[in-house]
């Protein structure tokens, strides 16, 4: 997607608490063996705060820093994974009554993990469609909790986090401009979430907890290994490539890059491997202290940059998220300034 006057003016996470891997082990919780491969010191855990809650926390926030009143919020758009606390009820209008208070369109996103970045393709194509969309506030809130989810087992190699994001667009102006956006999708590989499970008819009806390993070998026994691997290294491949030719720049021109908070295993085959990155120049010793966020892996990383003063005018962020489905997403902004808030 060719951007225009696109700019990021806000962005926060709001993280509830951590326990310790360590700790995690020494009650059984986790495997030490699994917990030393994902390299994941500590995760993000709330004890009692719903995972719509955490996405208003993430959304005041980044409004606030942002510098725009609600009366200019056009649109927003929540992204999640997991159960958002009620059935059959809106979240993203409960993010908007409770955070906002305006009458835009208020969407709920379901990409998976990819539901952030897919939200904010559609966020800009929302913006650029009118001249008086002024701003859209994006949110993301996930809450991985027994009986239904297993944070530590139930894709094994990742640990899932608990947390609220947020990040306002802005066509008025921010402290990072968005360049370029592309997003591939390639549904061959929807099975490998799926697996030879038939259709449900509630909830959790297979099995509970979520087993997302007993699915994906599924898959993998019918289509092979090469058929998965290839179709994944190609839609990502594509995203980037993409990203970095609408922003008109090379690899060796991203300055840092915001990858998804996976387990270190993962995350190397995934990403620092085939792209040839350290993990330094990534968010990964940020990844490794909250585990993976759902949605809001991208708006945390660069809500963390930003605050620690990681990053500095006139550099390159590089956003990149995968989604089950499946689906790739990346996204390059330049930083203007760093903000006030910043801290």
């Amino acid at each position: 997607m060719r951007i225009g006057g696109i700019h990021v003016a806000g962005v926060a996470a709001h993280i509830p608490g951590r326990v310790l891997t360590a700790d995690a082990v020494s009650a059984g919780s986790c495997a030490g063996r699994l917990a030393a491969q994902t390299g994941v010191d500590s995760v993000a855990v709330s004890a009692d705060e719903s995972a719509p809650d955490m996405a208003v926390r993430a959304a005041e926030l980044a409004l606030k820093r942002s510098g725009h009143t609600a009366h200019e919020v056009a649109l927003l758009l929540h992204a999640c994974v997991y159960h958002q606390g009620h059935d059959i009820w809106a979240p993203a209008s409960y993010v908007q009554r409770m955070a906002v208070g305006n009458r835009c369109p208020a969407l709920e996103v379901r990409q998976l993990s990819n539901g952030g970045l897919g939200a904010l393709d559609l966020a800009v194509a929302y913006l650029s469609a009118a001249p008086d969309r002024t701003a859209a506030l994006l949110t993301t809130g996930d809450r991985f909790t027994a009986p239904g989810f297993d944070r530590w087992n139930s894709d094994p190699g990742t640990v899932y986090g608990d947390a609220g994001t947020a990040l306002l667009l802005s066509r008025d102006g921010g402290f990072a401009r968005l360049l370029s956006l592309a997003t591939v999708s390639e549904p061959e590989l929807e099975g490998l979430h799926r697996g030879d499970d038939p259709f449900g008819a509630v909830p959790l009806a297979q099995r509970q907890p979520v087993d997302l390993d007993v699915v994906k070998k599924a898959f993998v026994a019918r289509t092979g290994v090469s058929y998965s691997i290839s179709r994944v290294v190609a839609g990502q491949a594509e995203a980037l490539s993409r990203a970095l030719a609408q922003a008109g720049l090379e690899f060796a021109d991203v300055d840092r890059f915001v990858l998804p908070h996976f387990g270190l295993r993962r995350l190397t085959s995934s990403y620092l491997r085939p792209w040839g990155l350290r993990p330094e120049k990534t968010t990964w010793s940020w990844a490794r202290t909250v585990g993976h966020l759902g949605a809001g892996d991208q708006f945390s990383g660069l809500a963390h940059l930003v605050e620690s003063r990681q990053v500095h005018p006139g550099e390159h962020v590089l956003l990149a998220g995968v989604g089950a489905g499946y689906s790739w997403t990346c996204a390059v902004l330049r930083i203007d300034e760093v903000p006030d808030w910043a801290v």
